[in-house]
């Protein structure tokens, strides 16, 4: 970033150095290249500059074991290291600091002026969604001095003060947006708002998200009852009640004929990022179909159950999302759209209900294709890498892995998760579960809103099920034992977290990462927080098994555990210990403001296990001064 900002202050004194040159000198008048734009003609650019979040999904679904990959630099992440010398992992960087940038502060700065009271408040809105991304993904920030012109170095903000930051943005977002706005914009907001087309209302309701999501971070705080949970509450009720209200960038599509590659989604078919390079992780697949094993916590390894040719292993006795193989299991049609499968190339079943059902899934490992039980296929659902023309091709993709299908930003059925779990920390165990069933629920009408269904008997391209066979298939699970049957009794904080993390796959790695690491990835440790000897060690992480009720992630076991298909061992680097924030972007902050980043406590943001440095919202308490 220091390089962004040393430009500006060059310009800036460039600027001051000519003022007193005679009028026809001034640069700043120069019609070919204007100093000044309207307020709303930023708006469509830095809209469209949230497609680089794709970017980034690259390691945070590695991360959370979303995905896998075979690609040469993002792997890194799938063992929790980084690539170093490199800006792989710092696209947000670039959004918040570059794309964004000025032109939202000019933006807002502008419209504040002018009393522009909409784009304002859609201007704030933006900004405190951006901030909340960037510093979940990297904790500390140069925050004050981000935009300050003259500056050669800057110094960086502590999470515990940008969180409130990034409230009081929205807040003010807020403010703005219900504030009488006399001014006819005609269609200049409309046109230039991707996302709600002026709609103030839902632009109010997205602001409210942002706080949402922000306090929900801290959840796992010790004062999080107390200061964060009712006012989280409060805005969760006044923020998405529908999927109609989802925050998407609206994406134009077009394939070949799009007159640039970058209007089509970063994961549709055209742009090729998911041809094969990323695949399905075994634990998503373990998740989505109720397979989640059970392990010998003698050994670590999986009991082996020998008439079964699909799934050969004893399952766990308890799954949070579904039993489909299981006898009479129950279902979960979110399957059938979010992962990929071989069956059915020719889409000759979209509609058969028995036979949807008995398709099998299968998910790779961190860096390579081939899982515990088969070969993941691609995102598009074949064994090779992806085309999107030719008589036997994927078309333009499917669901949200579509040319045309729209980057998403937040939805009802996240908000409806972080609105059950604060119900739950608060012990108010009636409302989370309501607020539970209106998540999935929510969820399973996100999931059906993508759905781009194949030609029968056509194999190019699409989804493997129609949308009403889905909303049928939705229906009978909603009514099942696993949502609106789920008793009481069984009930628990492991179905808000593992359902949130369904809903967010894979467009929500983000937050999904936010959830492992405020709940340290269910390591097994003593005290306020795992550290060294106490949840890892040089070798292994010691993670909970799960028949350990404290357990939030059933299954979840990372790299290094103590579990069949882990047990290999971080990068030296880490010393141990799994990943908790990405490195700054490196031709930013490695290049240009080194002293601020040595500076950085707990551990130093030069050091090598930097990457493994717990952030504040981790912290059941206040960040420590040093490391243990």
């Amino acid at each position: 970033m220091k390089n962004i900002l040393v430009t500006f202050t060059l310009l800036g004194l460039f600027s001051i150095s000519i003022s007193s040159c005679d009028e026809y000198l001034d640069v700043n008048n120069n019609i070919d290249a204007p100093d000044y734009v309207e307020g709303h003609l930023y708006l469509a650019g830095i809209i469209a500059s949230y497609q680089d979040m794709y970017y980034d999904l690259r390691a945070m679904a590695p991360l959370t074991q979303m995905m896998g990959t075979t690609s040469g630099s993002f792997d890194n992440f799938a063992y929790h290291s980084y690539v170093s010398g490199s800006d792989v992992g710092g696209q947000i960087w670039r959004l918040v600091y570059w794309e964004q940038g000025m032109n939202l502060e000019n933006m807002i700065n502008q419209s504040v002026e002018a009393e522009q009271w909409t784009l304002a408040g859609i201007g704030y809105a933006i900004k405190a969604y951006s901030w909340d991304l960037l510093t979940k993904q990297h904790a500390d920030l140069p925050l004050k001095d981000a935009f300050v012109p003259g500056l050669l170095s800057h110094e960086y903000n502590y999470q515990e003060e940008i969180y409130p930051q990034v409230r009081e943005w929205a807040y003010k977002a807020i403010e703005y947006l219900e504030m009488e706005d006399p001014h006819e914009y005609g269609d200049k907001i409309s046109s230039n708002d991707y996302i709600y087309y002026g709609d103030k209302e839902k632009w109010v309701k997205f602001a409210y998200a942002v706080i949402v999501r922000n306090l929900a971070s801290l959840s796992n705080k010790n004062n999080f009852t107390s200061e964060y949970a009712q006012e989280l509450i409060e805005c969760a009720n006044k923020s998405f009640q529908s999927s109609a209200d989802d925050a998407t960038v609206k994406v134009a599509g077009g394939s070949s004929s799009a007159s640039q590659s970058s209007y089509n989604n970063f994961w549709g078919t055209y742009r090729r990022n998911l041809s094969y390079t990323y695949f399905q992780h075994d634990y998503a697949v373990q998740v989505f179909t109720g397979t989640v094993p059970k392990y010998d916590e003698a050994t670590g390894e999986k009991n082996v159950v020998e008439d079964n040719d699909y799934y050969p292993y004893e399952l766990a006795d308890k799954q949070i999302i579904c039993d489909t193989f299981k006898l009479a299991g129950h279902y979960d049609p979110r399957v059938a759209v979010k992962l990929a499968t071989t069956d059915d190339p020719s889409y000759e079943y979209m509609e058969n209900i028995d036979s949807i059902k008995a398709r099998k899934y299968y998910g790779g490992s961190f860096a390579g294709t081939a899982g515990s039980v088969g070969t993941a296929p691609s995102f598009y659902g074949r064994n090779k890498s992806s085309s999107y023309t030719g008589d036997i091709n994927d078309g333009i993709g499917r669901w949200i892995y579509r040319d045309d299908a729209p980057y998403i930003l937040t939805t009802c059925a996240e908000i409806k998760f972080c609105l059950a779990e604060a119900y739950w920390k608060l012990d108010q165990k009636d409302n989370a579960l309501e607020a539970f069933k209106a998540g999935v629920s929510a969820d399973m009408a996100f999931t059906e809103k993508y759905i781009y269904p194949g030609d029968k008997g056509s194999s190019i391209g699409g989804d493997k099920i129609t949308k009403d066979v889905f909303g049928t298939l939705a229906n009978e699970y909603l009514e099942g034992p696993y949502v609106n049957n789920l008793s009481m009794s069984d009930f628990s904080l492991s179905h808000i977290m593992m359902q949130k993390w369904v809903s967010l796959y894979p467009w929500g790695a983000f937050e999904a990462w936010v959830d492992m690491r405020k709940y340290h990835y269910d390591l097994s440790y003593s005290g306020d927080y795992p550290h060294s000897g106490n949840g890892w060690d040089i070798s292994m992480v010691d993670q909970k098994w799960d028949t350990d009720e404290t357990k939030v992630f059933k299954g979840l076991y990372l790299p290094p555990a103590q579990v069949s298909s882990r047990k290999i061992t971080f990068d030296t680097d880490n010393e141990g210990a799994p990943c908790y924030r990405i490195r700054p972007r490196y031709n930013s902050e490695y290049m240009w403001n080194v002293p601020s980043l040595e500076s950085l406590l707990p551990i130093s943001g030069t050091a090598d296990d930097y990457q493994c440095s717990i952030p504040w919202f981790a912290y059941p308490g206040d960040l420590p001064t040093n490391v243990q």
